[in-house]
């Protein structure tokens, strides 16, 4: 009895999908018509993957993910320095990947692409090779993330945003639409516009986050400090550190400025005198 028709009666293959016989599918597997799974692939359990979707060499999907229409998981990197390198996309359980996206693998020998658990990514995003994608996130439509981006959990990017290579985005941030991220983003800010600009803090999400509103008006009080007091971002951080009760969201603000070496988004420029 081979391994395909023990697939096939184990879940729900469409037999007008093709699956590798070295691919690795769970329990309770839905695959339906025109999808291609590739050598190399591990699915895990009650996963959906729909119509015409693509799952390359190197793909490592957890359980209860859906997989729209047309999406491409592990798709060959775009990037003149991957030379054909084994490499990997890792995606954690609960995530709806939605119709055409693409999900790019590591340009590095066994490096990784990783999304993490309960996102949700909408139609025709990409994400570029070796991003990290937190946990409870929202990319909106047309999304595109380019390589080496870190995006912390429950950030919301909305449709038609960018962000650049190498930026890396704190938790609870919400990109507006089309908003162009060209550098790193610390944690609990609204970022809006082209050029990029700070639009205050996310105070709606993280009180439905269940966040306190105490903390979120000393979040709000934290980026005065570097976003309204014509200062260096050093300086605001000092008054950060001496200003701010001694939350845990405050250490965070901090280490994240501290570790970018202040170089954040968005900091106005101080005039010249």
């Amino acid at each position: 009895m081979s391994l395909t028709y023990l697939l096939i009666t184990m879940n729900n293959i469409n037999n007008l999908a093709y699956v590798h016989p070295d691919a690795i599918i769970g329990q309770n597997v839905i695959i339906e018509p025109f999808v291609f799974i590739d050598k190399n692939v591990v699915i895990g359990n009650n996963c959906i993957i729909r119509t015409g979707a693509i799952i390359r060499s190197g793909a490592r999907i957890g359980d209860n993910n859906e997989i729209y229409e047309g999406a491409i998981i592990a798709a060959q990197p775009q990037d003149f320095r991957w030379k054909g390198e084994d490499s990997l996309v890792i995606i954690g359980n609960n995530n709806k990947i939605r119709e055409h996206v693409i999900i790019n693998r590591s340009i590095h020998p066994g490096g990784e692409t990783r999304i993490g658990d309960n996102s949700y990514i909408l139609a025709q995003s990409h994400i570029g090779h070796d991003s990290v994608i937190g946990d409870y996130c929202v990319l909106g439509n047309a999304v595109k993330i380019a390589g080496d981006v870190k995006i912390g959990n429950y950030s919301i990017f909305s449709s038609n945003s960018l962000v650049h290579e190498g930026c890396d985005v704190g938790d609870w941030v919400l990109v507006k639409g089309g908003c162009r991220v060209n550098n790193n983003v610390p944690p609990f800010v609204i970022m809006a516009h082209n050029p990029i600009e700070y639009a205050g803090v996310n105070a709606f999400v993280m009180a439905k986050g269940g966040m306190r509103n105490d903390v979120i008006d000393e979040i709000a009080k934290a980026y005065r400090h570097i976003y309204h007091s014509s200062t260096s971002t050093f300086n605001g951080v000092r008054r950060i550190e001496i200003d701010i009760e001694d939350i845990p969201e405050k250490k965070q603000i901090v280490k994240f400025i501290k570790k970018h070496n202040y170089n954040i988004a968005a900091v106005p420029k101080l005039d010249e005198e």
